[in-house]
């Protein structure tokens, strides 16, 4: 599996990218997974359903499935989180797989960046960046990408993704 992520800072406009890109990746055949990162609680289930009720009666992992998905929650019940390579290990093999979040993991990715939110560029302190995507000009020694051509980048993505290690 390929892995290739996006860092920048909330609102800068990552998961309105991803959202334009999967659909161009997957038109080119590829099966393409994504992990996202988040720093806020969340929950995908709903109090008072039984899958609910089962992880708040102890259940350590409850896997829902009927005939069109499935998910698997995993509670962590005070076990640390899983890092990126753990997490990549569970899914199912993909060709790509997108990664939001996970700035200082060391994987390529792409800033997406926007001057106008007034916040400092990642790329100067993070060597993880390739590339940065963003609304305005900048002076950057990276390759600079339109944010506004997902066409663009994802072809920059699929032609780095190519390159010899």
């Amino acid at each position: 599996m390929k892995v290739f992520g996006f860092a920048g800072y909330s609102g800068s406009g990552k998961t309105t990218l991803i959202e334009k890109l999967i659909p161009r990746f997957t038109a080119r055949g590829l099966r393409v997974s994504l992990i996202k990162h988040t720093h806020h609680d969340f929950d995908v289930d709903q109090p008072g359903k039984d899958s609910w009720r089962h992880r708040q009666a102890g259940a350590s992992e409850v896997l829902l499935t009927c005939d069109k998905r499935w998910v698997l929650m995993h509670e962590l019940r005070g076990a640390p989180e899983p890092s990126l390579d753990e997490q990549l290990a569970i899914l199912s093999p993909c060709d790509l797989v997108l990664v939001e979040g996970f700035k200082q993991t060391p994987i390529s990715k792409l800033e997406v960046h926007r001057p106008a939110h007034g916040r400092p560029p990642l790329w100067p302190e993070n060597n993880s960046i390739v590339a940065v995507a963003t609304d305005a000009r900048i002076d950057c020694p990276l390759p600079v990408l339109d944010l506004n051509d997902p066409d663009a980048i994802a072809r920059f993505i699929l032609d780095f993704l190519e390159r010899p290690c």
